[in-house]
């Protein structure tokens, strides 16, 4: 029986938000706006609140992608049909795929993992556009490391949904006590583990953290990567084969 280590992919190993902001820069001033830091602030807080969105099912990926780029060229002055928003959209996407960047000491952590513990298969099971995903991965060298991609888009599914999760169980097929959901959002991630009554671990927590534990049903927490190593490591021991 392998051990199945479930990762979130941004903010759990890559640094989205300095993709995101490389990314945003070079297609809205190739597009004639102008991106300040305020335009990336703004743009992030939009585009969070969209994906929350989506995450209930109130909005689609496409009207996400269509709103998030329509508001920020309305913040930067610019007519809505200056240019057309999905296809800056996809721009964006294939930019952002370019610049993957990597949350500072993901590299050696998963390599690590992989390399001490027996048996394991490094997963990954992430909201968002396949193409961006699969880029940022293998800008980075973390393709060397991982056994399996789940992506939204590509599923027709997301997180937190136990759907998603079901279909990931079903290509791992390994049993659920085999399998340990790592990742920064309670809302997808924490919310998700629940839903498919997985183990978690909350990476990186803030706010009220025992609240947030009791209500997402969250087993272990970690700070920082050699504080993960440790809870995963000592999970990965009491699993019997």
């Amino acid at each position: 029986m392998n051990r199945c280590f479930l990762f979130d992919l941004d903010q759990t190993l890559l640094d989205f938000h300095a993709s995101e902001r490389i990314a945003l820069k070079i297609v809205l001033e190739a597009n004639g706006f102008k991106c300040s830091e305020d335009t990336y602030e703004h743009f992030k807080k939009v585009n969070k609140s969209l994906w929350l969105e989506l995450e209930k099912g109130t909005v689609t990926r496409t009207e996400l992608f269509r709103t998030r780029f329509e508001d920020v060229f309305s913040f930067c002055g610019g007519r809505t049909d200056d240019a057309d928003p999905l296809e800056v959209n996809s721009e964006f996407i294939r930019t952002m795929s370019v610049n993957g960047v990597l949350m500072d000491g993901a590299l050696p952590f998963i390599s690590k993992l992989k390399n001490d513990i027996k048996d394991s298969k490094i997963c990954i099971v992430s909201n968002g556009a396949t193409i961006n995903a699969q880029g940022r991965i293998r800008s980075t060298g973390l393709d060397r490391y991982i056994d399996k991609l789940y992506i939204s888009e590509s599923m027709g599914v997301a997180k937190p949904s136990p759907e998603f999760f079901e279909m990931v169980l079903a290509d791992i097929n390994e049993p659920k006590d085999s399998c340990i959901v790592i990742g920064d959002s309670l809302t997808s991630d924490m919310l998700g583990a629940k839903n498919a009554s997985l183990t978690s671990v909350w990476f990186m927590p803030q706010g009220d953290i025992e609240a947030s534990m009791a209500q997402y049903d969250i087993d272990f927490t970690a700070s920082d990567y050699d504080g993960l190593y440790q809870v995963l490591v000592s999970w990965a021991g009491k699993i019997s084969n």
